[in-house]
């Protein structure tokens, strides 16, 4: 069988007999440079072939993990109650929201603006229900715009974002176009799928609340 081209390893699943043992025995036979060669060949291909089966099992039993990791992250959060409400506001805000105060020659202006940009609709959708549910916003001070892009369609656009937020149709301002950087080579096409919404309210009194229950959570950190 050695003879005829066959590895330790096939001999093996024939004979049954170990392949150290194999080894021993046929360490003095000769056989060929081109039977060498399709021996070498063989074991490399089925070392490749099982390294991609193990890297397959692996690949699937991290996404079983990581499913596992996040249902039973999800099963954590039982409700959002009014004070983790407020917390997830300022952050959101601190984080995404615009917090610099405008000057204008030299001087800081009396009112300023609440005004959140994002791309991702249920982010959108957390602050707003900040706004109305733990500021009591009105409805009708919740203003919004969208950004979007060459390939974007407008009115699909603005029909998604009316209904993911239920702002106010006649809230929604003019449609500003963004030059996208995918077009440029810069960034993957259709990365932002949705564009770009903004949400705005027009409140002195709440920009600088909102900065207080920032400076607050600063307390903690």
């Amino acid at each position: 069988m050695r003879l005829l081209g066959k590895s330790y390893g096939e001999i093996n699943k024939i004979l049954g007999v170990p392949k150290a043992t194999l080894s021993d025995w046929l360490s003095k036979v000769e056989i060929s440079k081109a039977l060498q060669e399709k021996i070498a060949s063989r074991g490399y291909k089925r070392s490749i072939e099982g390294l991609i089966r193990r890297n397959k099992l692996q690949t699937v039993l991290a996404l079983e993990r990581a499913r596992r990791i996040q249902k039973d992250s999800i099963e954590e959060i039982v409700d959002i109650s009014k004070k983790n409400l407020l917390y997830l506001g300022a952050a959101l805000y601190w984080a995404e929201g615009y917090k610099r105060l405008i000057i204008r020659n030299g001087r800081e202006l009396t009112r300023h603006t609440v005004s959140l940009t994002n791309s991702d609709p249920f982010l959108a959708r957390c602050f707003l229900m900040f706004l109305r549910e733990y500021c009591e916003v009105p409805e009708e001070k919740i203003i919004a715009s969208i950004r979007i892009f060459q390939h974007h369609n407008e009115k699909e656009l603005l029909d998604f974002w009316q209904k993911e937020t239920k702002i106010l149709p006649q809230n929604f301002r003019k449609t500003y176009y963004g030059i996208s950087k995918s077009s440029q080579g810069k960034r993957p096409f259709n990365r932002l799928p949705y564009g770009v919404i903004q949400i705005v309210v027009a409140d002195t009194k709440l920009f600088h609340r909102i900065m207080g229950y920032i400076e607050g959570i600063k307390k903690f950190v």
